[in-house]
This record gives C-alpha cells, structure tokens and sequence, in this order.
C-alpha cells in the first residue's frame, strides 16, 4: 500500500509558501531528497502546517528508479504557441510547499525548512500565496469549479499502481494577472473569456461557449471520457503586482502538458484569458509517496 502526501488535500489552509530549490555545488541528489523527506511527517500536523516536497523528475529518476509516473519530465523547453506565444520553463530541482492557517505559523515553519536544507540547496524563488474570497482567484470568477470531488480527487491526482505508486506529477506556473484590464471588460465579455458566469459559477451553454474561452481550452478528453486534474491555485502578491499560483496535481504528466498545449493555442486556437494573464514561471515535479520519502530515512 502507498500513499500520497497528505498536504495534498488538506483544503481549508488560508496561507501558502512555495519555495523553489537548487542544489548547490558538491551536494548530492540522495542528500537533498532525504532533507527533504525529514520535513513531511505527521510532527508537521501538529505545529499548524502542512508540508509537501516535490523534486524535478530526472533528479528523481536518479535517487528513485521506477518511482515516479511513467511519463514524468522536466520542463525543459517553453511551450511555444499561436504566432509564438510562448510559456516559460523554469524548471529548477526541487519544490516546497507550506501551507497553514496562519501567517506566522507558515513563515516559521519555512524559516526552520530552509535552515534545515541550506547545506544542500538555495532558494531560487519564494512566492507567498493568500485564498481570495474563499473560492475566487483574482479575476473575480471561482477557481477550481472543475475540479474533482473529494472522493474523485485521488485518482485524479495520484498513480494507484506500477511505477510511482502513491506519488504525482505536479505542475507549478507563477501568471501575473493584468486586473485592471480584465475588470474593465463588461461582465458578458468575461463571462465569454472564462466560459463561466461570474455570480454563480455555471458553465455556459455550448452554444454560447466561445471556442477560446478558458473552460473550452482546459477540460481534456480521451475518446470521450474527462481527465481530471486535481488543482491547488490561490493568489498571490499585493495591490500593484499580484496574479494566480497555479498548481495542478495529475496521475500523469500528459494531461497537464496537454492542458498548456492548449491554452498556448498549438493547435490553433489561443485560451482568451492568456490576453489578460502572463505566466512567469514553469516548471513540473515528482511529488514522491510517503512511503518513498520514508525509505530515503531509513
């Protein structure tokens, strides 16, 4: 039996902290990976937070063969799009996420993580995230209204069985939203660009869902059946400079990289919210099974 990491699901957390890492020179995988596994435990729990680690894929292809989701990759090159949109890569080699239900508790347990890793890796980037009325990101529209129910969400986010059972892939892109832009629109013309109405949250009708609206663009299909993300997002920065941290979980990589594909406009048709928000950052990681990180310890 294996499990995913329980931060995963722990929905409710008001404040988030994601860290992106990079070895430093003379470390090794192995080394970086089990300091990394020292931070996920149910001693988290108790001090108010949760904890969830992911490492790029190849790095840990190298610690864990055969431990990740077959199809798992780095984000090595930009997703280039319609007359050369382009989605950054930025992959680096590891990723921490803390998130709790306040921002002392969060800022302190990141304080005491990157103490803990400072002889392995640096921090690349820090961004600190916030829910945005309860359920909305910056927009003003619900986030995650397509999202799995809760008993759906584990199949949806985690390999079951084979390689990588108990781990996931993970997507993390930093968008930096242009509001005041987006907010001068009528709300019909929003509603067109989300695919949703903005009171309620109900998808509109396939005979007024534009082809490039947001819904249109990321709800994937194999021969008919739905492949469901599992998605994490919340806002980000503050009055002049803010945006969405997206963060997808999947079973497997495909659907996330799909899912960019399309909104980039690869196959001709560009997501109409991309003209209102642009993405800073991207990169995947193998979000290993508790079990995994465990064996690293012993």
């Amino acid at each position: 039996m294996t499990t995913a990491q329980p931060g995963i699901f722990a929905l409710g957390t008001t404040d988030h902290l994601y860290v992106e890492l990079d070895l430093v020179e003379g470390a090794q995988p192995r080394q970086l990976a089990a300091a990394l596994a020292a931070l996920v435990g149910p001693e988290t729990t108790i001090r108010g937070v949760s904890v969830v680690v992911g490492l790029r894929p190849e790095l840990w292809a190298e610690v864990a063969p055969g431990a990740a989701p077959a199809d798992a990759a780095d984000f090595g090159e930009p997703v280039v799009g319609l007359r050369g949109y382009r989605m950054p890569a930025t992959q680096h080699d590891a990723w921490l996420w803390i998130a709790g239900g306040a921002r002392d508790v969060v800022f302190d347990a990141g304080t005491s993580s990157l103490r803990s890793l400072a002889p392995l890796a640096r921090a690349a980037t820090e961004v600190g995230g916030w829910l945005y009325r309860h359920d909305r990101d910056l927009t003003g529209f619900v986030d995650g209204t397509e999202n799995p129910s809760q008993l759906e969400a584990y199949d949806a986010a985690v390999v079951q069985e084979g390689p990588g059972a108990g781990s996931s892939v993970v997507l993390v892109q930093q968008w930096r939203h242009s509001t005041e832009d987006f907010a001068a629109l009528p709300t019909g013309a929003q509603e067109r660009i989300i695919g949703r109405t903005l009171a309620d949250s109900v998808e509109l009708d396939e005979d007024d869902m534009p082809r490039d609206s947001h819904v249109k663009r990321t709800v994937l299909e194999r021969d008919g059946v739905e492949l469901p993300i599992f998605r994490r997002n919340v806002a980000y920065g503050g009055v002049t400079d803010h945006g969405t941290m997206f963060v997808g979980f999947s079973v497997e990589q495909y659907r996330l990289a799909e899912m960019l594909r399309r909104m980039a406009g690869a196959d001709g048709v560009r997501d109409a919210l991309t003209r209102y928000t642009t993405p800073l950052t991207g990169a995947y990681y193998v979000v290993p099974s508790v079990e995994a990180l465990r064996g690293l310890l012993e």
